[in-house]
């Protein structure tokens, strides 16, 4: 059985992911969430069971099951709290931002089994990142299971937890980044005589074929050859890297993913 506490978009997104892939039957999936009329009503969309109450939907979700928790991070812990007892037997899994494993356990009884999974964005179009990792409580068994809730939702990794800024940073906060160098690359061709409209649709699709061919070729080809391959001498790809790197492009997007793990790290320590 597979429990939703909290039915924002990330764990909306999950629900729709796992039900499309079928990773679970309708009937495995229970939900909850405060406003209970508005929960029914998603229960019902769905096809899936709606449970009136955290801890009522642990029971329900019985020994051996998954609770995906996606609830705000500052009220992560007054919601484990509230699970108690009827946690143990269960795997619990936090979607939450910046809430470590360790501040997590301790809201919870002891050796219930735990994952932290960061997704990003893009999971809501079936397309996102996901990183997990678990407490020791988890068997790989277990980790496995929600390993594949979250491939229903686009690819994933398991990383030891310090790797989580990082992660945050080329994953989470990067499609801010891509969004902007696609504004960009529309705003020169409106420069040049493409309607916005038009020039956007032109450079997203261009970025996500591109992405596609790396992900296509991890094994055989990197990104640097992968670009080597398009770039013709004295051609105009090559005229337009140089004026990229000339402008500080591959610094900055390092400096970029340096900044967001900085203040990742001062995030979690204050």
């Amino acid at each position: 059985m597979l429990g939703f506490i909290g039915t924002g978009n990330m764990n909306t997104a999950i629900l729709r992911g796992v039900l499309s892939a079928g990773t679970l039957e309708a009937s495995d999936v229970l939900i909850t969430r405060t406003n209970a009329a508005k929960g029914r009503e998603q229960a019902d969309g769905f096809g899936v069971t709606f449970v009136e109450g955290n801890a009522e939907l642990a029971r329900a979700v019985g020994e051996g099951g998954t609770i995906v928790v996606g609830v705000k991070p500052y009220q992560m812990a007054d919601v484990l709290s509230e699970l108690g007892s009827d946690a143990v037997g269960r795997v619990i899994v936090s979607v939450a931002a910046g809430a470590p494993l360790a501040k997590l356990e301790s809201a919870l009884p002891a050796d219930t089994a735990l994952v932290r999974v960061m997704p990003n964005v893009n999971s809501q179009i079936g397309a996102g990142m996901s990183a997990l990792c678990a407490n020791d409580s988890t068997t790989p068994e277990q980790l496995a299971a929600v390993r594949e809730v979250f491939d229903a939702v686009g690819l994933t990794t398991v990383l030891p937890e310090k790797d989580f800024p990082a992660f945050a940073a080329i994953a989470g906060a990067s499609p801010a980044w891509t969004y902007t160098y696609i504004d960009a690359l529309a705003r020169g061709a409106l420069a040049n005589g493409i309607k916005l409209d038009e020039a956007r649709r032109i450079a997203a699709q261009a970025v996500l074929g591109s992405a596609q061919l790396v992900l296509d070729s991890l094994n055989t080809h990197t990104p640097a050859e992968l670009r080597d391959q398009v770039t013709s001498p004295g051609g105009t790809t090559i005229a337009g890297l140089i004026a990229m790197e000339d402008a500080g492009f591959t610094p900055a997007v390092i400096d970029a993913v340096n900044a967001a793990i900085a203040r990742d790290n001062e995030i979690a320590g204050s």
